[in-house]
């Protein structure tokens, strides 16, 4: 394909003098792959990949005056470091089997371009293009780009067991580019879940990390709930769990679907809301009338997302607040300030705000008609917070208008009771009893002083 809108792309201009070199030297060189893809969907590619018929050796006689990095040697990779910039300069290769479902056993050098792009998982990812604009597109990517299409390069069994991660890049793709997957491609996915089973959880979390912040999230949970079983096996109850109860219209994983919709396309938040309710069925009680309930069921879905995300690698910040944010989200807030400055201070601003977008997703996966009332008086929390913020008003212990050194002044001995004084003193400003007022504070340990 000729001079595909070339004029549109922005190549850098280290990109062009690494394909301008190899050239010169009489070397084929093009841009590969993911660089090329975002560059037909009108984005801003991440990273430049570029590949090339000079062997690796080849490659670092051409880059002999520029920093050049032995990324991959064996597999074909060399980094080269042009304007502060690393481009990755691979050789034309097949690839031999995988064995461990991640990496070939061994790689073949080869002088055909087209050998190269056979090797890679989905059409769109299997695109070359010269600095002219002219693309080298065996199959029919440029096609597949265009009409939104997510298609395997090949036999789709094959490339998802030559590494089973591809399972999931599928769904991120579809999730984050709005894509569709191809129906052989897609049945595909449902066949080959369980190479999930030999992939590092560690890859498997960067993964869904993207996926669930994509635009499309909701719909690849919708159409893939085994995928995302595999992995978590404890979805599994949530995706068959009825909800026969006046605040839900939907079942326990429409609900959850719709709630995470919701939310803002924040990892935390999303994880928060996909594993908010993963407790309900161990819960699940149905009364005299049919109706069910699920007492208990934050303290359960938080004890259940613990587990789940460690078994994913979480990190412990992500995986602390995810399970404070589910252990906390039916919690009942009142739109009074004494009780809001109590919420902020037990959970910090952040979490506090975090945890109101998670109330109001969750709000909004309910029965509409039930849920207009807290909808509003989340409207007036989130008001009556950012104005305590606004208004600087005391929180902790450090906001406070006196401190260890003037209780112990005022007669209370050091140790232990120093701080226990301050906090009743906390909790007296916090409740509005008194004002953070040094005088009032003063006055408010005097009394507490035995004489």
């Amino acid at each position: 394909m000729k001079g595909w809108c070339a004029v549109k792309f922005d190549i850098p201009a280290g990109a062009r003098h690494i394909l301008q070199t190899l050239a010169a030297a009489g070397h084929e060189a093009y841009l590969v792959g993911g660089c090329v893809r975002d560059l037909l969907r009108g984005v801003p590619p991440h990273d430049w990949d570029i590949c090339t018929s000079a062997l690796p050796e080849e490659t670092e006689r051409c880059f002999a005056d520029r920093r050049v990095i032995e990324t991959g040697l064996k597999h074909g990779t060399v980094t080269v470091v042009e304007e502060g910039e690393p481009y990755e300069i691979t050789t034309y290769r097949t690839e031999g089997p995988y064995s461990d479902s991640r990496r070939p056993d061994f790689v073949c050098f080869v002088p055909n371009l087209e050998e190269d792009l056979a090797r890679r998982d989905f059409t769109m990812n299997a695109i070359a293009m010269d600095l002219q604009g002219n693309l080298r597109d065996p199959y029919g990517s440029a096609d597949d780009i265009k009409s939104r299409l997510i298609r395997c390069v090949g036999e789709p069994d094959q490339r998802f067991q030559e590494d089973g991660l591809r399972v999931m890049r599928a769904l991120r793709f579809a999730a984050v580019f709005g894509y569709e997957i191809e129906e052989r491609t897609a049945r595909a996915v449902h066949e080959n879940r369980a190479m999930l089973d030999r992939v590092a959880a560690e890859r498997i979390n960067t993964e869904l990390c993207k996926l669930l912040v994509g635009q499309n999230a909701g719909e690849v949970l919708w159409q893939y709930p085994d995928v995302f079983c595999q992995f978590w096996p404890e979805l599994g109850p949530l995706v068959t769990l009825e909800q026969n109860n006046p605040w839900h219209c939907w079942g326990g994983w429409e609900h959850t679907i719709r709630a995470l919709e919701e939310a803002p396309a924040d990892v935390t938040l999303r994880l928060a809301m996909l594993l908010h309710d993963i407790g309900k069925p161990a819960c699940k009680s149905t009364d005299e009338k049919g109706i069910d309930h699920f007492y208990g069921h934050p303290a359960v879905s938080a004890q259940l997302a613990d587990k789940m995300l460690r078994a994913l690698k979480f990190d412990n910040k992500t995986r602390e607040r995810v399970v404070l944010l589910v252990e906390r989200h039916d919690v009942q807030l009142l739109p009074r300030s004494q009780v809001i400055r109590r919420w902020l201070n037990r959970l910090s601003p952040e979490a506090f705000f975090q945890l109101l977008d998670i109330k109001r997703a969750d709000n909004m996966g309910q029965a509409p008609e039930k849920v207009r009332d807290r909808l509003a008086e989340l409207d007036v929390i989130r008001a009556k917070a950012e104005r305590i913020l606004a208004e600087r008003q005391c929180l902790t212990l450090k906001d406070l208008a006196v401190n260890g050194r003037d209780v112990i002044a005022a007669g209370v001995a050091p140790g232990p009771e120093v701080g226990q004084v301050l906090e009743g003193l906390l909790g007296q400003v916090l409740s509005g009893s008194i004002p953070n007022e040094r005088e009032a504070l003063m006055k408010s340990v005097g009394c507490q002083v035995p004489n």
